[in-house]
């Protein structure tokens, strides 16, 4: 496992990329992927999974890199959100920050920008769907979402044991 980025007064300089090909974000997506979910909860798609979400038209994915250095053309992958919309209403499919990002507000960035997006396009209501115990609860409450429903068992780890799912949604009207 990687050490996290020395700790500095400042946090670190990210980059918002929006708008990326489908070929150009399926690599820097499957990076953090591997690294983001616990493999003990089976959450992580798949190259196959992620590469068919990404070519559907009404998928949209945000990247967040480092900044390029000097040295290097891209920065590294530091986290991204996948989005489908349909009609008025939006989806967030994923939202994953790398381990060694996480606590510089990485997160925080990638849903403001969501939201952003999505009332800009005049969407009405954003949907997410997670295990009933992820921690990433907290970043939802804080942006205003609700829990509007539960599915008992939904998911299964890879130990077999069972995870209600939530749904929330956020009103963006």
């Amino acid at each position: 496992m990687e050490s996290p980025p020395p700790r500095t007064s400042s946090a670190p300089a990210f980059q918002l990329i929006d708008g990326l090909a489908a070929e150009d974000a399926l690599g820097p997506i499957m990076q953090v992927m591997q690294q983001a979910f616990d493999p003990r909860y089976g959450e992580a798609w798949n190259h196959s999974q992620t590469r068919s979400m990404l070519a559907l038209p009404l998928t949209h994915v945000l990247l967040l890199e480092t900044i390029a250095s000097e040295l290097e053309e891209s920065g590294e992958p530091v986290g991204f959100a996948m989005t489908r919309r349909v009609a008025d209403e939006e989806e967030l499919l994923l939202i994953a920050v790398a381990p060694k990002w996480r606590q510089f507000g990485a997160a925080t960035i990638l849903l403001g920008q969501v939201l952003e997006n999505a009332r800009e396009a005049g969407v009405s209501q954003l949907h997410l769907e997670m295990r009933s115990n992820n921690p990433a609860i907290r970043l939802y409450s804080k942006f205003g979402f609700q829990p509007i429903g539960l599915r008992k068992d939904y998911y299964i780890g890879t130990d077999s044991c069972r995870y209600d799912a939530l749904t929330m949604a956020m009103a963006l009207g």
